[in-house]
């Protein structure tokens, strides 16, 4: 089920357990399991978002109580129906337009005199935000004065998110007058919708709040409703306390500017706060469906935006380092986290291992990018138990295993170990902490033993494997998995990782994500088009999924291979205006055509924590910004080709302080703002 925007909720086991998963190989996965609720699509829908408050709304602009329309504040609908009628009428719509991550604007218009003529008598604008409050505008534009009754018939059955996508909700509860509106209660709970100026009649049978207004030619009126949990004050959203300067960027492609600024708005409004420590911030997964927390999709988030500062990183890790599994027993060091499907080649993937690899190579970057030392010491023992469980995890053994008995040995599981091995090997060795050398030679026993179990030769050159099955035996279909496989980490002096494939191998990867049976049109798919089981809406299957096309430009960037950069990025950035520059967590594969769009995926979050942190991703690998703050240096290697011509980014954040750089039309860099001191690097 969705979680509760703004509650982390208890952490799930890593121990093998029930997954959404569809039907996989019978060595892989049990009988009997029994299909997930059908989500309703949100895609049409205007989601605005200031977790932990949510307002749902279509574009004819009128809350009807169907579906999922309604204000929600921690997961819980507070008003589920909001229906406005101005003289018995409902205003005809005419604009619904968003006003950025957090507001809604509709406008309306009626007819109030008999004369046939075009012109609107009355307009009315609505605007709504996700901090539980609307304000309806009515403006007189006939020639004569007006005198309107005004109804709002309002309602809620103050279900959860999740019981409403499941198709339970309840009936309508009944309403009593509240202050200057109406109350519902229910189990305990309570909201209310107060309104300015108060209604001149109310009617707690049929939820209706009644004004009479007079408007003189050319005059406006409002009517503002605030919707609350009863005893509840206004909304205090995390993103609305980000006091510096968003990242920002232009040049000759006018798409760019306009998705990062969408993408910072949707990060700032999928911010939360732990409610136990309300200073530590971290990004719920998306919305609607994952308003909490989902430890994976935290940490890859937090470290995409470390080119925006240091700060998500630090709330995060702080979050996710108070849920460390501790004690004895295997899982000892693990941060938990729950199983997530990954279609029917596979059983369902332990988020909680991800979530442990990446958090000691989350620490290890963000000291790179000028997390201050006091935070990085603090930090440093919980990354020490995340690598100590990894090397007790993979035992003498090259590879790390899945936690499920007789699971496969999974491709990224090992890119995700590697990582983790080389970057937390780096951190020990920076702090004189004992293990360093045994990661470093465990990440190389693994590095050579992968180059020939997981590569599979074939007459177009060999690809990866996605797994080894029980048996040692490579599984072959080709996925957007392997653009892991490129993703290595910043070390010292503007250095990357070296990757686990070598370079004829990388060569080969790259021009197979390049290549159609991989290359939508639109981005990567998340199954090859030739695959057995390719299914384009498959979200594991073919499905486009931003984030993994991210790490695909970012690592092919890295690695020269600016032919597939270019196509990627391109492909990418066309589907970015189809979906309003507000990309989604995924959408269809299928392949791009003269005049087609991407399809919408129906279960897709939008925004999501991912989607919107790979833009930062993106823009700042075409750039190739490259820090070591504790060095005083920066490294810039951007794309040679410049793919988007001239491009500067300005609000970016390099070891505390605001950096920007510009890269010309010649693929040359330079920096124009940066911390005092801070030392260009060869």
């Amino acid at each position: 089920m969705p979680a509760s925007p703004g509650r982390p909720g208890r952490p799930l086991s890593p121990s093998p357990g029930r997954g959404r998963s569809r039907a996989a190989p019978p060595s892989f996965t049990a009988r009997g399991s029994r299909p997930a609720p059908e989500l309703p699509s949100t895609h049409a829908a205007l989601v605005c978002v200031a977790l932990p408050g949510l307002v749902i709304s279509d574009e004819l602009g009128q809350l009807t109580g169907r579906g999922l329309d309604g204000y929600y504040r921690d997961g819980r609908r507070l008003l589920s129906r909001c229906q406005l009628r101005v003289a018995g009428r409902e205003p005809l719509p005419l604009q619904a337009r968003m006003t950025g991550a957090d507001g809604v604007r509709f406008v309306g218009m009626l007819r109030m005199c008999q004369a046939a003529r075009p012109d609107p008598d009355v307009v009315v604008e609505r605007t709504r935000h996700a901090d539980g409050t609307e304000r309806i505008t009515l403006r007189n534009a006939a020639p004569r004065a007006l005198r309107l009754p005004v109804e709002v018939a309002l309602g809620t059955d103050l279900a959860e998110l999740g019981t409403i996508a499941s198709g339970t909700a309840g009936p309508e509860l009944p309403a009593t007058v509240h202050d200057s509106g109406l109350r519902w209660a229910h189990a305990g709970f309570a909201a209310c919708v107060t309104a300015d100026p108060p209604p001149a009649d109310s009617l707690a049978s049929a939820g209706l709040l009644r004004w009479e207004v007079e408007l003189p030619p050319g005059g406006t009126t409002s009517v503002e409703l605030r919707v609350r949990p009863a005893g509840g004050g206004p909304l205090r959203a995390a993103g609305s306390a980000a006091t510096s300067a968003p990242a920002r960027a232009a040049g000759d492609d006018p798409r760019v500017a306009a998705l990062l600024h969408a993408a910072v708005a949707d990060l700032q409004a999928l911010l939360v706060r732990d409610p136990a420590h309300p200073c530590d911030t971290y990004l719920a997964a998306g919305a609607p469906w994952r308003c909490g927390m989902a430890p994976a999709e935290a940490l890859a988030a937090a470290r995409m935006t470390l080119p925006l500062g240091t700060r998500l990183a630090a709330g995060t890790l702080r979050t996710l380092a108070r849920t460390q599994l501790t004690g004895p027993g295997s899982q000892a060091g693990m941060i938990p986290g729950p199983r997530r499907d990954v279609g029917p080649l596979l059983p369902p993937g332990c988020t909680g291992t991800e979530a442990t690899l990446l958090f000691p190579a989350l620490l290890a970057e963000a000291r790179r990018w000028g997390l201050p030392e006091q935070e990085t010491r603090e930090l440093l023992p919980t990354a020490e138990r995340c690598l100590a469980w990894l090397r007790a995890a993979a035992g003498d053994g090259p590879y790390l295993p899945d936690p499920q008995p007789a699971g496969p040995v999974r491709c990224e599981t090992q890119a995700h170990a590697w990582r983790a091995a080389q970057l937390g090997a780096d951190l020990l060795d920076a702090y004189d902490r004992p293990g360093a050398r045994e990661l470093s030679e465990w990440a190389q026993a693994l590095r050579t033993a992968f180059r020939t179990d997981f590569w599979i030769e074939d007459h177009g050159g060999g690809r990866p494997a996605a797994a080894l099955a029980p048996d040692g035996r490579p599984l072959p279909h080709l996925g957007s998995h392997a653009v892991h496989l490129l993703d290595t980490g910043l070390l010292g002096s503007g250095r990357l990782a070296p990757g686990l494939l070598d370079k004829v191998q990388t060569e080969h990867l790259a021009r197979l994500l390049g290549g159609p049976a991989m290359d939508a049109g639109w981005g990567l798919r998340g199954l090859g088009a030739k695959e057995p089981g390719h299914n384009p809406f498959g979200h594991r299957t073919g499905a486009v999924r931003v984030h993994e096309t991210a790490l695909a430009v970012a690592g092919l960037a890295a690695t020269d291979h600016e032919k597939e950069v270019c196509g990627l990025l391109r492909g990418l950035l066309d589907a970015a205006e189809h979906f309003d520059h507000r990309l989604p967590e995924m959408f269809a594969g299928e392949q791009r055509t003269a005049g087609s769009a991407p399809v919408p995926h129906p279960a897709a979050c939008r925004p999501a924590a991912t989607a919107a942190a790979s833009v930062i991703l993106i823009l700042t690998a075409l750039a190739g910004i490259r820090p070591d703050a504790p060095a005083g240096t920066v490294t810039l290697r951007p794309v040679r080709s410049a793919p988007l011509g001239e491009l500067g980014l300005t609000g970016l954040r390099v070891a505390g302080a605001p950096f920007a750089v510009r890269i010309s039309r010649l693929g040359l860099a330079m920096v124009e703002e940066a911390a005092d001191g801070l030392q260009l690097g060869v």
